[in-house]
């Protein structure tokens, strides 16, 4: 019997993993199953390669792994699944499809997979922009609230206005109850102000200056209010009365490009200009032979050096340049009785009209109807988009805020993606996660009361929010420079590029004077850097890293690197790669000629790069050096994903283009939680799936991890 034992012990030892597996049933050889013939094992072991493989960001890697496993088991579901998931994330968007239709087509479609995958090739099918702007076809319909009064407790009272902020929560101006409250995208209040000592008085309008300046108007206190971005109240501008500078009833506000302040001086029937400090301009709107003057002066926005003002008596939009000579009727009818106007960021108006929310061009004045409240307690008296591109509509008469949200967003819910399982302390587990809406747009804003993880459909134990990127002001940033013969002979402007790259990124949180960041990101106003420049890529015939010892040396390149024959795709995907395990906001600066040279998409095309750096959140910019312009194919990549193309000598500069990378919008989260489940020493595959839900919409995902090996 001793004979036979060590017959049998030896060679379980000296056999590979993927023979070791055949021990095991189908359940611990992870969704692999089929028994235990030789390629079902096979499949297995290639399978946990790749989806290890995956979790640290070699998509390339994993896509040969998954394929491999793939031909010893042609057809399995999840190795498909996982297969389009590596081929999303390296941004050929395309096969991914591929390989998720066949997926879908073996499971039953009411399935939770089958319904899973179906969403997913809907969404990546169908998505088209990145930026929260309202389409021409779309209509808005109400959401979800927050209101003003919950189960008889008073929360605010009369809203007039609303001034979202860049982590999707939002202050809304409560007039009844002179305050101003901040509320996240829950609805929770997070903050609340009610002015100086003496306190506000009938509050109605807030806007945004320059630097960290808040505007509010107050309409009995007659004057405006001067707020850092906390909302604490710091001076006053003007004060009761007729004369210039002086107020009766100040209602809405506007801030032209220039920070210049328009106040509606609803009582005098005019408006008037101030600095940015609050010294006073000018004033117009007074009845003269072209202009009939204001009767009952509402809503204001500025832009492009014209000033637009409603008015709700007369049902009209009038126009003004910036010195307050009249120029005409932007709308003369169809309007009910028009209060505040806002500018999205596409540059047309948001109007709010009694109990509608209109779209309207200011170039064409075609009007739109986006919205309508149907409650029968309405007046709007202010409306604006957020963060997440919901139109937030303060209701006068039913004391609460409207959540207007896209009709298609709401059929479709949210797009979740679990990008990542870290399993390094197991069987503490974290996974990050990608929210989104159909249209690529990040979600922000969301707490751990919106995520919902659970293993083999039970919820997980000692789940813990870790982090929003939304919430940082920090990024990441790879340099990736020209190597052609044109740069050669700018090798002085490279390297003023990359020393104003990071001049601009060593700049601290502080210096830029947003004290709810530093509320926001628990990081106080003590002051980080805005950024960290990760790499310096040259794109030459071989791109390759350049050491960072000396910034200059790194900008200028050898004389080596400079070829008619240098690479951008390979360089741009070595750059963006850089970027994968590091902050989750993040850019590809591309230093260059503006021409991308012959050889620019010899191994991956236009599409596939801008898909790359898109579906893994990376920003590109260009820096253009010599005097030349961004070719067609520069600006596409900068388009998707939400980046700019500006010449370095510019009069100001780029050092606001590369300080937005830390301001912009995110929608990746991560969750910790406690795995209970039986791991077979680290070769079972583990399921996790994540539920999100903000007010009416939801979506979800679900994926797999291997625990360590034991």
């Amino acid at each position: 019997m001793k004979k036979y034992a060590v017959l049998f012990i030896i060679p379980l030892f000296l056999v590979p993993v993927r023979f070791f597996l055949a021990a095991q049933d189908a359940a611990s050889t992870g969704p692999v199953t089929g028994g235990s013939d030789i390629n079902a094992l096979y499949a297995a072991e290639e399978f946990r390669i790749g989806v290890q493989a995956y979790n640290r960001f070699a998509f390339n890697e994993a896509i040969l792994s998954f394929e491999r496993s793939l031909s010893f088991r042609p057809g399995e579901p999840v190795i498909l699944d996982w297969l389009g998931r590596s081929y999303y994330r390296s941004g050929m968007e395309e096969t991914a499809l591929r390989q998720w239709r066949a997926a879908a087509q073996e499971y039953p479609v009411s399935s939770g997979q089958g319904m899973l995958l179906a969403n997913r090739i809907e969404t990546v099918t169908n998505r088209r922009f990145l930026l929260p702007v309202a389409g021409d076809e779309v209509r808005y319909v109400e959401a979800g609230r927050y209101p003003g009064n919950y189960e008889g407790v008073t929360l605010y009272r009369q809203p007039t206005a609303i001034l979202p902020l860049d982590d999707g929560s939002a202050w809304i101006v409560a007039y009844g109850s002179n305050e101003i409250v901040r509320v996240d995208v829950n609805g929770v209040i997070k903050d609340r102000q009610r002015g100086p000592l003496n306190g506000f008085d009938r509050p109605y309008d807030l806007v945004k200056g320059q630097g960290d300046r808040l505007y509010l108007s107050e309409y009995r206190g007659g004057r405006v209010s001067v707020l850092n971005s906390a909302g604490v109240w710091q001076s006053y501008i003007g004060e009761r009365g007729l004369t210039d500078g002086k107020f009766i009833g100040p209602q809405n506000l506007a801030v032209d490009e220039e920070g210049y302040l328009y106040v509606v001086d609803y009582g005098n029937r005019r408006i008037s200009k101030f600095d940015p400090d609050g010294t006073f301009i000018l004033s117009f709107g007074v009845r003269t032979p072209f202009f009939p003057g204001f009767i009952s002066p509402t809503g204001i926005a500025a832009r492009g050096g014209r000033i637009y003002v409603a008015d709700s008596a007369a049902k009209r939009i009038y126009i003004f340049d910036r010195n307050g000579s009249y120029l005409g009727i932007l709308i003369r009818e169809g309007l009910r009785g028009p209060e505040s106007l806002r500018f999205l960021s596409d540059g047309r108006l948001l109007a709010a009209d009694t109990n509608r929310i209109l779209l309207i061009d200011p170039d064409s004045a075609v009007v739109r109807e986006l919205g309508v409240l149907g409650s029968p307690r309405v007046r709007i008296i202010g409306a604006e988009m957020d963060r997440n591109g919901n139109v937030l509509a303060a209701n006068w008469e039913a004391g609460e805020v409207s959540v207007l949200t896209r009709f298609d967003d709401m059929a479709s819910g949210l797009f979740v993606q679990i990008e990542r399982v870290s399993v390094e302390n197991f069987p503490l587990v974290t996974v990050e996660l990608q929210v989104q809406d159909r249209l690529r747009r990040p979600i922000v804003g969301l707490e751990g009361l919106n995520f919902l993880l659970s293993e083999n459909n039970r919820a997980v134990v000692e789940q813990n929010f870790i982090a929003s990127a939304y919430r940082s002001q920090t990024a990441d940033v790879s340099i990736l420079v020209e190597r052609s013969g044109i740069t050669r002979g700018l090798r002085d402007d490279l390297a003023a590029a990359v020393r104003d790259i990071e001049k601009a990124l060593s700049e601290s949180t502080a210096s830029r004077g947003s004290v709810l960041d530093g509320i926001l990101t628990g990081i106080g106003t003590g002051g980080e850097r805005t950024g960290n420049i990760v790499s310096i890529v040259s794109a030459a015939v071989l791109p390759q890293q350049e050491r960072l010892t000396s910034l200059e040396t790194a900008g200028r390149g050898s004389e080596a690197l400079y070829s008619p024959r240098w690479r951008f795709d390979q360089g741009l995907r070595l750059a963006a790669t850089d970027l994968l395990a590091g902050q989750k906001k993040r850019g590809v600066v591309f230093v260059t000629s503006g021409n991308l040279g012959e050889l620019a998409f010899e191994q991956y095309g236009l599409s596939e790069l801008a898909a790359y750096l898109a579906n893994n959140g990376i920003i590109f910019h260009a820096v253009i050096v010599g005097g030349g312009s961004p070719s067609p194919e520069i600006r596409y990549l900068c388009r998707e994903t939400g980046g700019q193309a500006l010449p370095l000598y510019r009069p100001e500069g780029i050092r606001e283009m590369i300080q937005s990378l830390a301001a912009k919008p995110s929608g990746s989260y991560s969750i910790s939680y406690r795995s209970l489940l039986p791991t077979d020493f680290g070769r079972a595959y583990l399921p996790v799936e994540a539920e999100v839900y903000l007010m009416e919409r939801s979506g979800r995902d679900g994926t797999g991890y291997f625990p360590p090996l034991e």
